[in-house]
């Protein structure tokens, strides 16, 4: 009630510091009472959801989502389904990948979404690149290897999806320009089946590229640069066989980035 009644920093400052305090006071009463671990997360995440229907405010909003998403996490791991991670990772690519998409229309024609559509979008951006890292990352979660792909579908028909969306962009009508482009996506996608959190990052870059949102495209970057080192740093291969492998990958970026590049340059002078 205060946060909605005062617009002032320092109000929201306090605000979001009880917000949080409440959340882990919440949490040592609960454990003191010895409830349930299972209860005590649903707890968070019905709290978080009816504080995101009250509040407007950026942070707060941004937290609940953030709340949110780290309580499934939670419920996931503690109840040892690790192998849910790939729906839950899945289901949030999904989500974003919907939720970015329709951006002119949330803000547009849906009043209770426009004021809270900047916070969810990050809030979202950052905990699929949280889901993500338990993917990406060897031996942070036991995670079963012979589904280790399972995520990597939907995300690689996603990252399809968005090719097909963005090639109007650079005006290729040209059915060998578009079976070119096809041909160079899936050449790159198929080394990151067995690690999905490469293809995600790739998936949050052309989302972000799409609708010009700068701290996704530089999220992304960083993410597809982190999750690539660690991804060869894992591959039980001799040095020159990841150095080969880092080297031709390099040359299909390039062979893509020149493409478009060009492609853009002919667009500009038409």
């Amino acid at each position: 009630m205060i946060n909605k009644t005062y617009d002032k920093i320092i109000i929201d400052t306090l605000s979001v510091s009880a917000y949080i305090t409440g959340f882990i006071l919440i949490g040592f009463g609960c454990a003191e009472l010895s409830m349930d671990e299972n209860v005590i997360t649903i707890s968070f995440i019905i709290l978080a959801l009816a504080s995101l229907s009250i509040v407007k405010r950026y942070v707060l909003s941004f937290v609940s989502i953030i709340i949110v998403n780290a309580s499934i996490l939670t419920l996931i791991l503690s109840n040892k389904g690790y192998d849910l991670i790939h729906l839950y990772v899945s289901l949030l690519a999904l989500a974003l990948t919907l939720f970015l998409l329709q951006e002119a229309k949330i803000i547009t024609g849906i009043r209770a979404l426009a004021f809270r559509y900047k916070p969810i979008r990050i809030g979202l951006v950052v905990s699929l690149l949280s889901g993500l890292i338990f993917l990406g990352k060897k031996g942070i979660s036991p995670i079963t290897p012979e589904y280790i792909w399972l995520s990597s579908v939907v995300i690689i028909a996603l990252i399809i999806y968005l090719v097909s969306k963005i090639l109007p962009v650079f005006n290729i009508k040209e059915t060998w320009h578009k079976v070119s482009i096809f041909g160079i996506t899936v050449l790159l996608l198929l080394p990151t089946v067995l690690s999905p959190a490469i293809s995600g990052a790739m998936l949050l870059i052309l989302l972000s590229f799409l609708i010009n949102y700068k701290t996704g495209i530089v999220l992304g970057v960083i993410a597809f640069i982190y999750f690539i080192i660690q991804y060869y740093y894992d591959l039980n291969f001799t040095l020159l066989t990841k150095s080969i492998l880092l080297f031709f990958s390099g040359v299909l970026f390039l062979l893509l980035y020149f493409f478009t590049y060009k492609k853009l340059g002919a667009n500009e002078k038409i």
